[in-house]
């Protein structure tokens, strides 16, 4: 039997988050954040689109999104493998990227 899902509130609007689909509204504004300063980011974030954009459900979104408010370098040292995410959220995110 799997475990239940925690119950998981978005901070800004207070709906849930708990795995749920994601919007072709998010997906847009998510293709804008990807947008990065560093090349390198840029290219890695737009493979990562290309590559695990369809697997991406709320709870990942919501992750992706808190590491896309990193600085670029902050960004790219975890994505070069050169520091580990703090979050245990952010570890699936961070090997899609290692992999793009």
């Amino acid at each position: 039997m799997a475990p239940a899902r925690m119950m998981e509130k978005s901070p800004q609007s207070g709906e849930d988050r708990t795995g749920g689909a994601v919007t072709d509204a998010d997906r847009r504004r998510l293709r804008w954040r990807c947008r990065r300063g560093l090349l390198e980011n840029d290219l890695v974030l737009q493979r990562f689109l290309v590559r695990y954009g369809d697997r991406l459900d709320r709870l990942r979104l919501d992750a992706l999104n808190e590491l896309l408010a990193l600085g670029d370098n902050e960004l790219w040292d975890l994505v070069a493998g050169r520091c580990e995410p703090r979050e245990d959220r952010h570890f699936e995110i961070v090997g899609w990227l290692r992999a793009c």
